[in-house]
């Protein structure tokens, strides 16, 4: 009884391991799983992407990248892959194992090119309005456009290359492209500068000697125009009776009123403008009225001068003397005190003989300080002085030096009249005013009228 239990027990235990050794086993599954990873999202290329691997329950594994470096691999990861064209691109993971599982992934990339922005603006002909400008779009990687041309004609534009455009008001204006490659824009700006609209103006300005406008008269013409790149002047009676030049110099040797015209030109629209000059008979006669000269001590404390020239026009103290004025002086006056007990015009090349210090280059003077002593032929009074409007009566005297003429007066006659002759034969004559008592700065006031010219 006992052994036949324990050999059903034994066939029990073969049975079952008979059993157990005929059953199927099951495959391990593989999940195949990974991240493409772009630095700053940015699908612009060349393009480096990080593969990490996820997958589970795999040994073995390909990797396919196309249009990438490396294009393939085999390792667990793979780390970097680069991609240096723009495109549509696919990873593909196949994932197995040693149970025969396997599981493919892929992952689509689209890659596009970097834009790289930029254009250049050409003006045609001048920044003269209007103003037309040529643009060449420069740009790299971009596929939309999108102008704006501020004050332009078109105003915008979503051209590629846009037709020219064209501004006419005066002033700056601003031309902006924005460019896009789908994922991002790009501006970039430029400024075109139209020039002010023409405008033809001159200024005349007549010469120093030539400001009593009697003939000759030279005329300097200034011209003051905005956006000029040519003139014609035009000169009525004048010489040259016309010029091409900016700032030409006319001479009017005729008295009566003449016009003188520029036309002023850009290239692009002529201007015109006309003025109108008078000159007058010559009279050979320069008149000074008012003229202020100091006695001894207002000379020499650099305050009312003594030393009077007609060329320059000017009363020098003895402060302003110097080697270039002082040939140009043409008469010296010589006060004494604010008493004007002792008063003489002098030659100024015998200035140092009355206290003052020599004057370079001193020309000499013929001085007639007293006609009712002089018995001189020549005399002139002071209603004839003051009817004086040419050189008439002075061309026709004789000016002598005589003692009687160079002595000295005081101020019991007013007005008197001083005669004196210059050295290059220019005759005139001085109608004291006025003697004007202000202790050391005491002056006197004249009237003068002098030949231009030597008779």
């Amino acid at each position: 009884m006992i052994e036949k239990t324990h050999i059903k027990t034994v066939l029990a235990i073969v049975l079952a391991m008979g059993m157990g050794g005929c059953a199927k086993e099951e495959a391990f599954p593989v999940l195949a799983d990974f991240k493409a990873t772009i630095a700053n999202d940015d699908i612009s290329v060349p393009v480096e992407v990080a593969i990490v691997n996820s997958s589970e329950g795999a040994d073995n594994y390909r990797w396919s990248f196309e249009g990438g470096s490396p294009s393939s691999s085999q390792d667990k990861n793979p780390g970097t892959v680069t991609y240096d064209k723009p495109g549509t691109y696919t990873i593909r993971l196949t994932a197995t194992n040693r149970d025969g599982s396997t599981d493919t992934k892929e992952l689509t990339l689209v890659l596009i090119t970097a834009v790289e922005i930029g254009f250049t603006t050409e003006i045609l002909e001048s920044n003269y309005s209007p103003v037309e400008v040529k643009l060449t779009n420069t740009t790299q990687g971009a596929n939309t456009y999108h102008w704006a041309f501020e004050g332009g004609t078109p105003p915008s534009s979503d051209m590629q290359h846009p037709e020219n455009v064209v501004f006419t008001e005066p002033g700056e204006h601003t031309i902006t492209l924005e460019a896009g490659n789908g994922q991002d824009t790009y501006q970039e700006q430029k400024t075109i500068t139209v020039a002010p609209y023409l405008e033809a103006a001159f200024d005349m300005e007549v010469a120093f000697e030539d400001d009593d406008h009697q003939v000759p008269v030279s005329v300097s013409l200034i011209d003051n125009s905005t956006s000029a790149t040519g003139h014609h002047w035009t000169f009525e009676n004048g010489t040259p009776a016309t010029s091409t030049e900016e700032n030409p110099v006319v001479v009017f040797n005729t008295p009566g009123t003449h016009t003188i015209t520029l036309e002023a030109t850009n290239g692009k629209e002529t201007k015109t403008v006309s003025k109108t000059v008078t000159v007058y008979q010559d009279t050979n006669l320069r008149v000074f009225k008012d003229i202020k000269l100091g006695i001894n001590t207002a000379h020499s404390s650099n305050h009312i001068g003594a030393f009077f020239s007609a060329t320059a026009r000017e009363v020098y103290n003895q402060d302003q003397v110097t080697t270039e004025n002082g040939p140009l002086i043409d008469i010296v006056y010589f006060g004494l005190n604010g008493n004007f007990s002792f008063n003489r015009f002098v030659s100024p090349d015998e200035a140092e003989s009355l206290t003052f210090e020599p004057i370079p280059g001193a020309a000499h003077t013929k001085v007639i300080n007293l006609q009712e002593s002089c018995g001189c032929s020549a005399s002139l009074s002071v209603a004839e002085f003051d009817a004086m409007n040419d050189d008439s009566l002075l061309s026709g005297m004789a000016i002598e030096e005589t003692n009687a003429g160079m002595q000295d007066f005081d101020d019991s006659v007013v007005p008197r009249i001083v005669l004196f002759q210059t050295r290059d034969g220019r005759k005139g004559a001085i109608k004291i005013k006025e003697f004007v008592s202000d202790g050391q700065d005491s002056y006197i006031i004249v009237d003068i009228k002098i030949q231009k010219q030597g008779s």
